[in-house]
């Protein structure tokens, strides 16, 4: 007599199990996540303890692990390389994650011709498209290599029979939630899919010294769709920030095993798909004149200085309560400052509008923002224009003091290169480099209130 499937169910955001159907996920709260899964049939051929176990994989002391610098391999694109770390290391697992048509596929099929370009195979295996699709992409980009080979298949086991036959150094998969295994009763995407895929590819990767770029798919709340079980097992995660209609793409990297999470890179989308900028600054300045209400804020994004201009708008309103809109600054952050502004300052912002925006749609998340923005509302809400040529930079704390912040020197030398003359910064960091930086004009501000002294003077 056949024995009997056992079904669980299972969270398809956390994955999470139970015996029975929940209308709430117990571990994350979802409504409506749980999903009917065949559980596994017991311990696999592979899943006992192995007997023989080789010098090589025995514990050892911590002190006697050898350490050696990790090989690299650049991807062609410096942006990229420069969000991994230094490149793509060998036998490593990357996810990239973003909205549709923001330019996954394009980025990636484009590293997989530079790779291949440089005497390297490479496997572009996709899920969703034909072969031909990927071909007439791969002319538009001008992404053809000798050494680039592209296969349309789903199932894992063929996909790694095509490994051993091409032996790759770099394979791609797009995307994880078309991938499936055969002896897993479950669909496609689904938890148990997606982790015992990415659990093989990461075993293949790691024993044969192969770089995976897996390709993942987002929810409209712009998080990676499925189980995060996904983000644990990878070693880097890349998601792609910008509107699927907007011409800029910026690539952070939020989990970086090799390298720093901080960087981002800075993309334009052009018909022969996504271009690095090396020069982000200008890409975020516009070149006419300051109107009231636009500050410009040196921000530092890991080891790069970025300049980004804010915009302010501060109108009243009859309706209660007044909004608090930005898609750029959190809107948490954002009501913080206009309570500061309001209590120390004694500007009555309670009955205005208040919206900030920042060009170009890069997002800002770092302290040294708040006394940039806090002028930015203050210039709108008295309709005054600030001093030519001035950035502004600092934290400002709920006393309304203007509190240092990191990396001074190299924000003022990034507004000194692109013709910058004043800068309005915390008084700390002006006493210490005041008598280190020559060419432009530093203003020390100790209180929020001396610092809108010092970016709009009174004529």
């Amino acid at each position: 007599m056949p024995k009997k499937r056992k079904a669980v169910y299972v969270c398809q955001e956390c994955g999470y199990e139970a015996m029975k159907w929940l209308g709430k996920c117990p571990g994350c709260g979802a409504w409506n996540s749980m999903t009917e899964e065949v559980a596994a049939s017991g311990r696999t051929e592979n899943s006992g303890l192995r007997l023989g176990v080789s010098d090589a994989q025995k514990p050892k002391p911590i002190a006697e692990v050898e350490v050696e610098d990790l090989p690299r391999f650049s991807t062609g694109s410096p942006e990229l390389d420069r969000v991994l770390g230094g490149g793509v290391i060998p036998g490593s697992m990357v996810l990239v994650v973003g909205d549709p048509g923001v330019g996954k596929s394009s980025l990636t099929l484009r590293v997989c011709a530079n790779t291949a370009r440089e005497g390297k195979t490479v496997l572009y295996v996709t899920g969703e498209e034909s072969t031909r699709q990927v071909r007439m992409r791969a002319d538009r980009l001008r992404a053809l290599a000798d050494k680039l080979f592209v296969v349309s298949e789903t199932d894992l086991e063929v996909i790694e029979k095509h490994v051993e036959n091409v032996k790759p150094e770099l394979l791609v998969i797009d995307s994880i939630q078309t991938v499936f295994r055969p002896d897993v009763q479950s669909a496609p995407g689904s938890v148990s899919q997606v982790r015992e895929c990415s659990v093989e590819l990461l075993r293949i990767a790691k024993s044969n010294g192969i770089a995976v770029f897996v390709i993942g798919h987002v929810t409209k709340e712009g998080n990676l769709a499925g189980p995060r079980v996904l983000e644990h097992i990878v070693d880097t995660v890349l998601y792609f920030e910008g509107e699927r209609n907007a011409e800029y793409r910026v690539l952070r990297a939020v989990k970086n095993r090799f390298g720093s999470t901080n960087e981002l890179g800075l993309f334009e989308m052009r018909d022969t798909g996504l271009l690095d900028v090396p020069d982000a600054s200008k890409l975020f300045l516009s070149d006419r004149e300051a109107d009231s209400g636009t500050v410009v804020i040196p921000t530092v994004e890991g080891t790069r200085p970025l300049l980004v201009e804010v915009q302010a708008l501060v109108a009243p309103t009859p309706y209660v309560p007044p909004r608090r809109t930005s898609d750029a600054v959190d809107v948490k952050s954002l009501q913080l400052l206009l309570a500061v502004l309001e209590k120390r300052v004694h500007l009555p912002l309670g009955t205005c509008d208040v919206y900030v925006k920042v060009a170009g749609g890069i997002k800002i998340d770092e302290p040294a923002a708040d006394l940039g923005i806090c002028v930015a509302m203050a210039s709108s809400f008295a309709n005054r224009l600030l001093r030519p040529k001035t950035i502004v930079f600092g934290e400002v704390g709920l006393s309304g003091e203007v509190r240092a912040v990191g990396q001074a020197d190299l924000r003022i030398n990034e507004a000194k290169r692109l013709g910058f003359r004043h800068v309005v910064m915390p008084m700390k960091n002006y006493s210490q480099l005041r008598d280190d930086i020559h060419g432009i004009q530093l203003h020390g501000a100790e209180t929020i209130g001396d610092a809108l002294k010092l970016a709009m003077p009174k004529r």
